[in-house]
């Protein structure tokens, strides 16, 4: 037996003592430590990551190894390269031949496990790493990660969430990581057995607003930093090996923590949401969590906490537009062989005006976030173009959702037709933050 299995044997069987005990709270605990390991208890959580993995450098970088922008054609063409549409098409195929059929049965947490790893041979963590760390490209790559984004989320928008949000915190530490934090992680991020990670942003609070969050972090008195608070909707939060939290550092502003399981005890319980069920949503929660001075991204700069908003939502732009897809391709053949007196559904104004505002709308939604992810890989101010795409996807993705429900009608309400589960996805636009980058 194993240190680690060792380790997780006792804390469970100390865990199943605490919460079995009728004398605890009449006791009051012994130590604020056993307050939280009963409180977690109690309320569901259990440890997050709890085999996760140490992140150690195999050597050491001189710098931290950076993707230049995008050098330009000179128009203003947002045409995919010969080796974007390759990668998109292989994604477009694996959506279908893999994360379609399987969405179904995803959304019960059936065999979600291997269609991640299936997922994971399309080394999708390589995409935003540059390739002298390891990575698959040199140049910034934001509109090829949109582009795969969109591919996935044709097959289903939850699954295309679990598999992307690793290569996020990939991402991440390639634009923002310092030398260590890349030498440490990366290795791991783009070899064959990728831990899972998120970017954590999003709170369970009304009108959330990711530059004000609820988390906060403290500077220690023998250094580092103390982390408390809860996150909402962290894609598969119970196996989350590697986080990127958003908290807002005492007597700073928001700034973004690297978080490592195998470091800190994190906890984690799981969150049944309206849509996006098999990317196994879960609330993160850290209670006292202690990280050290080599946490902080960047150095806290807030101009790197809003570029990560910024790019978390042009991710969640770019699944919109894969779902939006999925629905209109999905709703066309079925008008055209739905007959309703003598002749098929279609010929009806209403249907037929319905289909063309929806056909409208996508290429709308995928032309502002095509552009924005443009500006980002240019290395240009892409905050009104990612807020315009965020606006138009938010509103325009619900409708297209609502629509294709309506054009199926009863069909439309059942579980027979992907529709419905498309519908409760792409609500989730308009209120997730974090989770993704691009």
């Amino acid at each position: 037996m194993s240190v680690t299995e060792r380790s997780m044997g006792l804390s469970l069987r100390a865990l199943g003592r605490i919460a079995g005990s009728s004398v605890v709270d009449r006791l009051g605990m012994r130590t604020a430590g056993e307050r939280v390991v009963y409180r977690a208890a109690r309320d569901g959580f259990r440890v997050a990551g709890a085999t996760a993995r140490t992140f150690a450098a195999a050597s050491r970088l001189g710098s931290p190894a950076r993707l230049r922008t995008t050098s330009g054609r000179g128009l203003f063409d947002l045409t995919p390269t010969e080796e974007q549409q390759m990668l998109q098409e292989a994604c477009r195929e694996f959506a279908e031949a893999v994360l379609r059929p399987a969405a179904g049965a995803a959304e019960r947490g059936d065999g979600v496990a291997e269609v991640l790893a299936q997922g994971a041979e399309l080394g999708l963590t390589m995409l935003g790493v540059p390739d002298a760390v390891g990575g698959a490209v040199e140049e910034r790559s934001a509109v090829t990660t949109v582009l795969v984004a969109e591919a996935l989320a044709h097959g289903d928008m939850g699954l295309a969430t679990a598999m992307l949000a690793p290569a996020g915190v990939a991402t991440a530490l390639s634009l923002w990581g310092d030398a260590d934090q890349q030498a440490r992680m990366l290795p791991a991020l783009v070899g064959d057995d990728v831990p899972h990670g998120a970017i954590a942003l999003l709170e369970r609070r009304p009108l959330f607003d990711p530059f004000s969050p609820a988390t906060t972090a403290r500077r220690a008195p023998g250094g580092g930093f103390v982390v408390n608070g809860a996150k909402a909707l962290v894609p598969r939060a119970a196996a989350s090996e590697l986080l990127i939290v958003g908290a807002r550092l005492e007597g700073h502003g928001p700034v973004l923590l690297v978080v490592e399981a195998s470091e800190a005890t994190i906890l984690a319980k799981d969150e049944p949401a309206m849509g996006l069920r098999s990317a196994g949503p879960g609330e993160i929660r850290l209670d006292d969590v202690k990280l050290p001075e080599s946490a902080l991204l960047c150095q806290g700069s807030p101009e790197v906490y809003a570029d990560c908003v910024r790019r978390a939502r042009l991710a969640w732009c770019a699944l919109a537009v894969g779902t939006a897809r999925a629905v209109l391709d999905y709703v066309i053949p079925y008008v055209n062989e739905r007959t309703a007196f003598g002749e098929p559904i279609s010929h009806r104004q209403a249907v037929a005006f319905t289909v063309s505002d929806m056909a409208i709308d996508v290429e709308g939604m995928h032309l502002a976030t095509l552009r924005a992810a443009a500006r980002a890989d240019a290395g240009q101010d892409c905050s009104r173009e990612v807020a315009l795409a965020h606006r138009l996807c938010t509103r325009h993705g619900a409708r297209i959702g609502s629509d294709g429900v309506q054009l199926l009608g009863g069909h439309g309400f059942v579980t027979e037709h992907p529709i419905e589960r498309w519908y409760r996805d792409l609500q989730a636009v308009g209120v997730m933050e974090g989770a993704l980058l691009v």
